[in-house]
């Protein structure tokens, strides 16, 4: 081929070495991904060095010992454990209790080496409405066993290749959970929320459904056995990281995540399939059997369900058969929020008294005050999120004033609950007289402050003190601040008194409280003229006192 002048290109340029390669790769490397390493490099066509079979080779890493992952909890124990912050969901807790122990004795063997080769894992489905502990189950479980545990929401997934998140990314969670420990990470426990919603996308008609059958096809292969890239393929440092990683004879261990041992669990509300196990039951019985069954509380009937049930939901076969524990949480009565407030670990009410603490308010909860708020939680029917709920609306206003008084104490009864601005308000009436005690006492101590800091010694009245305690309670102010509003202008005006006339004592009266930038003006307009007529004696001018 010829240029235009009819003359032949020059030949390209021969091939860098592999060591102008591997720099080049290298100061690349550097600029873009602050942090990378020197790693040894080949380019392609250039063949790699055999590594030197007398040079000592480092052993790869086997992964958790068996003395690392310590499991000798039994299934009452795990229950017992549960029922500290768990209230109700007995049923729950065992069937739980018991896939959770054969699941990890399963890690165990399998770390000891003696794995069981038919062992089916035990993933677990929960069904029940929100708020009834689905997730605090299982965050409790993750804690006692010590696996790291990650929480998900399913609606906020779609099929690889898709906007949205991938299911992938789970897994990848778990080893940040696990400060970086993939073999920790491999032991962890994966907990979907509102798994449900996927079903429910299956249903729809017309277009591709990226966030349903697709994200179930994905976690198929997740919750029976994968390696996931320990790097997400959109992550463009991991790729050449990993990239170079492989060029240099690394096998893909450490960059990948095994899913074999992550416990999988699964929930959602499943609004409808009480329709669908209801009519199933009508239609596979007659008589007064038939009636019996299809009556009933949802919770009843999801005990009822069985695998068509929730295909018939939308779920794909292969993905429910992946999830052979079936969980059914009960929903919360009043009584049940009430043991909630009472005896769990995990109260609000715990949380409360530690926020007033911090403000030295010492809180008691009266059990008429615990009923109110359970009652009131039942009304909301999002089972315990309702406490907060409750509990927020009841004390908004107390943590808002209290924290600017001086209660130290007060007592949540049911008529606190049940009106808490009117408690609130014969709350501070009753400590109003204590606190003006206190508020008038700050006011002689910022005329101390006020004398020691300028040289000049400064009284409230009586009737001055009182009238600043009345308009610092009036405007929710702070006395310190309220008197540095007021007088400050004081530090000058007094000085210049004092050097006009000699006097070095001043008593504040009402009218400076009402207006003391005009009182200050004719104080230091009188100590000019009194000065004057005294031929400059500052020893005899100035009735600074005088008002």
């Amino acid at each position: 081929m010829q240029n235009e002048n009819g003359d032949k290109p020059p030949p390209p340029p021969p091939p860098s070495s592999p060591e102008e390669f591997q720099k080049k790769l290298e100061e690349m490397m550097k600029q873009h991904f602050p942090g990378f390493t020197t790693v040894n490099v080949q380019p392609p066509g250039f063949t790699q060095t055999p590594p030197d079979p007398t040079s000592p080779t480092e052993e790869p890493d086997s992964g958790l010992d068996p003395t690392d992952f310590d499991f000798d909890h039994k299934p009452r124990d795990v229950k017992a454990h549960l029922d500290r912050y768990v209230i109700k969901q007995d049923e729950a807790k065992k069937v739980l209790s018991v896939a959770l122990c054969d699941h990890y004795n399963h890690v165990r063997l399998a770390l000891e080496g003696t794995e069981q080769p038919n062992y089916t894992k035990q993933n677990v489905i929960l069904l029940g409405p929100t708020g009834v502990g689905k997730t605090y189950l299982i965050r409790s479980v993750a804690e006692l066993i010590g696996v790291p545990f990650v929480k998900a929401d399913a609606t906020k997934f779609s099929e690889t290749g898709y906007v949205g998140s991938d299911v992938e990314d789970m897994v990848r969670e778990l080893v940040r959970r696990a400060d970086g420990d993939v073999e920790r990470a491999e032991y962890g426990i994966i907990y979907i929320d509102e798994i449900d919603k996927l079903a429910s996308a299956t249903n729809q008609t017309g277009g591709r459904d990226v966030s349903g059958r697709g994200v179930q096809t994905n976690l198929l292969k997740l919750m029976e056995e994968t390696e996931v890239p320990a790097r997400s393929p959109n992550d463009i440092a991991g790729q050449m990281a990993e990239m170079m990683q492989n060029a240099q004879g690394g096998g893909p261990r450490g960059n990948t995540i095994n899913t074999k041992h992550i416990l999988f669990v699964v929930s959602g509300a499943f609004d409808g399939l009480d329709k669908l196990i209801r009519k199933r039951l009508r239609e596979g019985s007659i008589g007064f059997k038939a009636a019996g069954q299809d009556t009933g509380p949802n919770e009843q009937v999801f005990e009822e369900a069985q695998t068509r049930d929730f295909i018939d939901f939308g779920f794909e076969p292969e993905f429910i058969g992946r999830l052979p524990v079936r969980v059914v949480c009960n929903s919360l009565n009043t009584e049940d929020l009430f043991h909630i407030l009472k005896h769990s670990e995990g109260s609000i009410i715990r949380q409360y008294e530690e926020d007033f603490s911090c403000y030295g308010v010492k809180v008691h909860f009266e059990e008429s005050g615990l009923r109110g708020i359970a009652e009131r939680a039942a009304d909301e029917k999002t089972g315990a999120r309702g406490l907060m709920t409750v509990c927020e609306r009841t004390f908004r206003d107390f943590k808002f004033e209290l924290p600017s008084t001086v209660v130290q104490r007060f007592v949540v009864d049911d008529a606190l609950v049940g009106d808490p601005k009117m408690a609130l308000a014969g709350l501070l009436k009753e400590h109003e007289k204590e606190e003006r005690v206190v508020l008038y006492q700050a006011v002689h101590e910022f005329a101390e402050r006020f004398s020691e800091a300028h040289g000049v010694l400064v009284k409230f009245t009586e009737e001055a003190a009182d009238k600043l305690v009345a308009e610092a309670l009036d405007q929710k102010l702070n006395v310190p601040e309220l008197c540095e509003v007021k007088f400050k202008d004081y530090q000058f005006g007094l000085n210049l008194i004092a050097k006009n006339s000699g006097k070095t004592e001043f008593e504040i009266g009402v009218e400076n409280v009402e207006r003391p930038d005009k009182v200050l003006s004719e104080w230091v307009v009188k100590s000019y003229r009194e000065g004057e007529a005294a031929g400059g004696d500052s020893n005899e001018g100035g009735a600074a006192t005088d008002s």
